[in-house]
């Protein structure tokens, strides 16, 4: 209480990075001395953090520890029910524990389990899945099959934010874990070599702009015909509107301009969602494409916008429709309902097979795409926009369209609905068979459960390794009605 009352002194300037300033304070112990507290780690989190425990019984979760290692850590922030720490000495090494292959991991927030070896990491996720039924009361014993890729250079789309520091130098990178933060890269490990190759000359268009501040963020795509740079501006600069021209002329990109400021990002990564204003192109708009290859080898494109939902991992993607195709065997005169249905990923590869599809989708623009699809294939399907959280429509439309199987690819926030609706049908209405997609392994197991306590079983579950290096998945699962 010496102070109070006193002007402070001016604190010293300092010419440290936001990032070297955080790993400054991260090293120093918060509240042990100059000795960092042991712990033996136990298990992993669903995040795939270490999960430990004090003397007093207080569980501690340890960013980039890992299960039978014994850590010296260090409190960065104290809960009422648990702390959260990271690690300042290994004592005691696991065998999964491997060099992480990306400069920038323990940084950047992309890519959270570069740390644990990759069949480790796969172990962990189907460990996840089987502790969320368990939760929900559903015991699931049988196998947890895993899709997979072979590569980790898998994303084929990204977005890189922008920033200019205090100093004038801009940044373009990745958000730091649990931060708002810009984490400045040169590389991305888990980029598509086209994608990856591009980093270094939109760092240099970047430092050669007149107004890099009004630049909120790039986003990346490629496909089999094109690379797609599209730059968000928060404000038009019609001064450097020749810089980006040049870049993408020498290049070889589609180069699209959105003005206004950031959209919220978690909206922009559920699926269905567009992303916000409609896209200017310098020249003319790219024709973007999503190819799939069915079981007797024809081949689907799918045409798609840059604001549209794919998945990022083009063949991770691939063998989660043959494993549902291969569960549902679509026959000629079957009806199959798709609900969640984007672009048509499910709905066209169905239809290709001989059977009668109605697709959903909340998203006009996407149903609209989706029509578009499959009229250019000349498949049967139908397309609807509804919403899919409105449990009246929901019952209406599982009632009218009477299908022999549904599939559900919901956004994160899941099915409820939709499952609840499957679990109390009408009486002697049909109980299809339903195959599940899910980008949330917990509102999975919670939609599960309905269904299950409504008569239908478990029948079969996959992980998909979309994400490698990330604590991310999606999950699939069958589910059988009642006999």
């Amino acid at each position: 209480m010496a102070m109070l009352g006193k002007r402070r002194p001016p604190r010293p300037a300092s010419n440290k990075s936001g990032l070297a300033r955080q790993e400054s304070a991260r090293q120093a112990p918060t509240s042990h001395g100059d000795s960092a507290q042991v712990l033996t780690i136990e298990r992993l989190a669903h995040d795939g953090r270490g999960v430990g425990h004090l003397p007093s019984g207080k569980a501690v979760f340890v960013d980039q520890a890992l299960p039978g290692e014994r850590v010296g850590i260090a409190t960065h922030r104290t809960r009422k029910r648990f702390d959260e720490a990271h690690v300042r000495e290994l004592h005691l090494r696991a065998d999964e524990r491997v060099t992480p292959p990306c400069p920038y991991f323990g940084h950047c927030g992309g890519c959270d389990l570069q740390h644990l070896s990759v069949p480790a990491q796969r172990a962990h996720k189907r460990e996840v899945v089987r502790e969320l039924l368990a939760r929900q009361g559903l015991v699931w014993q049988g196998d947890i099959d895993t899709l997979k890729s072979d590569s980790d250079a898998y994303r084929r789309r990204a977005r890189l934010g922008v920033n200019v520091d205090r100093d004038g130098r801009v940044l373009m990178g990745f958000r730091a874990q649990r931060s708002h933060r810009l984490v400045d890269i040169a590389s991305c490990h888990v980029l598509v070599p086209e994608l990856q190759s591009l980093i270094a000359p939109l760092r240099d268009v970047l430092g050669s702009l007149k107004s890099p501040r009004d630049v909120g963020h790039i986003e990346l795509l490629a496909t089999p015909e094109a690379r797609v740079v599209v730059v968000r501006q928060l404000k038009a600069q019609p001064q450097d509107a020749e810089r980006w021209q040049a870049f993408a002329r020498s290049q070889g990109v589609a180069l699209g301009m959105r003005a206004g400021r950031d959209s919220d990002e978690a909206q922009e990564e559920a699926k269905g969602q567009q992303q916000g204003p409609e896209v200017h192109w310098f020249g003319a708009p790219p024709a973007l494409n999503d190819t799939l290859t069915l079981p007797r080898g024809d081949t689907l494109t799918l045409a798609f916008s840059p604001g549209d939902f794919i998945q990022v991992n083009a063949e991770v993607n691939q063998q989660m429709v043959g494993w549902v195709m291969q569960w549902l065997t679509p026959q000629p005169g079957q009806t199959l309902l798709d609900l969640f249905a984007g672009i048509g990923n499910f709905s066209l590869p169905m239809a290709a097979s001989g059977a009668k599809v109605h697709a959903v989708e909340g998203n006009p623009a996407m149903v609209a795409r989706l029509a578009a699809n499959a009229h250019r294939h000349q498949l049967a399907v139908s397309g609807q926009q509804a919403d899919l959280n409105a449990r009246e429509s929901v019952e209406t439309l599982l009632h009218d369209t009477a299908a022999d199987a549904v599939i559900l690819d919901p956004p994160r926030s899941g099915a409820e609905s939709v499952c609840r609706a499957l679990a109390k049908p009408a009486p002697e209405a049909p109980r299809p068979r339903v195959a599940y997609v899910s980008c949330d392994p917990a509102t999975l197991a919670r939609d599960a459960a309905h269904l299950v306590h409504g008569g239908y079983r478990i029948a079969r579950v996959a992980v998909a390794d979309m994400f490698v290096h990330t604590a991310h998945m999606e999950t699939l699962m069958l589910l059988e009605p009642p006999v």
